[in-house]
């Protein structure tokens, strides 16, 4: 029983957790973030397109493209 609690805590847990990846422009005056890899405000960018966690990029005081909304 002990271990079918801990397995059930252990999923929900896991598959809770919103966690979600988004785009940005790898450049120091990057000022949004992207849903998808391939969106057109991505289209300028010089620098490396990466993926960062969306609570990263918020805290960076990025916002969502103005192309998703």
């Amino acid at each position: 029983m002990r271990t079918l609690s801990l397995f059930i805590f252990l999923f929900f847990n896991n598959t809770c957790k919103e966690t979600t990846s988004v785009y940005i422009c790898n450049s120091p005056y990057a000022k949004k973030y992207h849903n998808n890899s391939k969106c057109r405000g991505l289209g300028n960018c010089t620098y490396k397109v990466i993926s960062i966690d969306i609570e990263k990029a918020k805290k960076d005081g990025k916002v969502l493209c103005g192309w998703e909304k």
